[in-house]
């Protein structure tokens, strides 16, 4: 029985000599094994086991592999992880730790099960081989980076190498994300660029090490709304969406907070999504050749390195304000106000489904306030480099500028601030 995954010993005295562990695995097979009697290596004796199963780590520098006995030797199993291909196994003697990591889950259960029966001396359903080195052949298991880019490339009877943390599949006229690539729960980079997909699969959210996404030139109409309220929360860094057909995105889009690097260009959206400042470490916005009309107004709180917005129909700034005030505020007005202010938690199993809709799709008074229905709506324009230092023209003619929507909770705020809308 034998698990490819990278593995680190650490030995167990080392914080209380106030030393830290290197923190970073080797790859390596870890075998469970079943040496022979000592007999057995007598000339012209038989191979026989004497039924003490043992674990050996084999790396590419010592292919050897060190042995380690798991007789009564287990002082304790961590597997909290298990699920992300992680696992630790606390010897008594030596008093080491063997950390498993990026290992394939269903494969680390099973071995993880052998070593509990081991540990108290039952016997293995699984046959267990002698101790040997282990070839450089099973080493190329552990391949990290992967690129295809025609369909005669693409692997149709074998699976994707599971240590895989960068994978190009281009060119090669998929029509759906292959549900392989989601078992691959070490990627960082997943390149889907120049196929057919239209959509994309929930279950890519449970790739919780992703960094970079690249969907550019598919057929993609949407961005769902699960996929942003997944783990790329904390994850995704980078992703590149131009060349679709995409229309709008959701406002739980801007839960995607961690990243830097967002390509929009050359798709049909109308408008940014609305809580757009919400994307605080993003620093390179593309988002040319689409049919933006104006700037949501959180866009002024974006702070960004570079920003290209060339070619969207951008229409003048009205010349008269839209007003939707309401006095006195309604009760849902004023609770929302109370509520968005003071950053109280709400969701689904707090309140109904509808509000939770309204709060998040509350606007922002200039003054810092929040509103729902009850608000004062004016366009003005915007000079871009006060949220980006390097912007792309506008248009042909050179514009620096865009039209931004600006909202005011009461006609106090909208007369105290009339002179943005000049």
């Amino acid at each position: 029985m034998r698990l490819h995954c990278e593995v680190e010993v650490r030995n167990q005295h080392l914080p209380a000599l106030g030393l830290k562990a290197r923190g970073k695995g080797v790859r390596a097979v870890v075998s469970l094994c079943q040496p022979p009697r000592r007999s057995a290596l007598q000339p012209g004796a038989g191979a026989e086991s004497d039924g003490r199963a043992c674990l050996l780590v084999s790396t590419m520098k010592d292919r050897q592999g060190t042995r380690y006995e798991l007789r009564e030797n287990i002082e304790q199993l961590f597997t909290k992880f298990v699920d992300e291909g992680k696992a630790t196994v606390r010897l008594k003697e030596p008093p080491v730790d063997i950390c498993l990591s990026k290992a394939n889950p269903s494969i680390l259960k099973t071995f993880l099960s052998a070593i509990k029966l081991a540990h108290r001396g039952c016997d293995i359903n699984t046959p267990l081989s002698t101790p040997k080195p282990v070839k450089t052949s099973e080493f190329e298991n552990f391949k990290t980076k992967m690129v295809i880019t025609s369909k005669r490339d693409y692997p149709l009877s074998k699976n994707f190498p599971y240590s895989l943390e960068h994978l190009q599949a281009s060119y090669c006229g998929l029509v759906r994300v292959d549900m392989r690539m989601l078992c691959l729960k070490n990627l960082k980079k997943l390149d889907l660029s120049h196929n057919c997909i239209k959509e994309l699969p929930a279950t890519i959210g449970d790739l919780i090490h992703l960094q970079e996404l690249n969907l550019n030139d598919n057929r993609l109409e949407s961005f769902s709304v699960s996929l942003c309220q997944s783990t790329l929360q904390k994850s995704l860094q980078s992703l590149d969406l131009s060349k679709n057909k995409i229309r709008a995105l959701p406002v739980q889009f801007c839960q995607l907070r961690e990243l830097t690097n967002l390509n929009l260009s050359d798709n049909e959206l109308i408008q940014f999504p609305f809580k757009i400042g919400r994307l605080t470490n993003l620093r390179f916005l593309s988002a040319a050749r689409n049919k933006l009309r104006n700037l949501p107004s959180e866009f002024k709180m974006l702070s960004l390195e570079y920003l290209d917005l060339f070619g969207n129909t951008f229409e003048k700034p009205e010349v008269l304000p839209i007003i939707k005030l309401q006095v006195p505020l309604t009760l849902l007005e004023s609770s929302a106000q109370i509520i968005l202010s003071n950053r109280i938690p709400f969701g689904p199993h707090i309140i109904p489904f509808h509000l939770c809709q309204d709060l998040d799709t509350a606007k922002t008074c200039v003054c810092g306030r929040f509103c729902l229905q009850s608000f004062i709506q004016g366009t003005t324009t915007i000079n871009l480099h006060a949220v980006a230092h390097t912007v792309v023209l506008v248009n042909n003619v050179g514009r620096m500028e865009a039209p931004i929507i600006s909202y005011f909770c009461s006609l106090t705020c909208y007369v105290n601030y009339s002179d943005m809308l000049k």
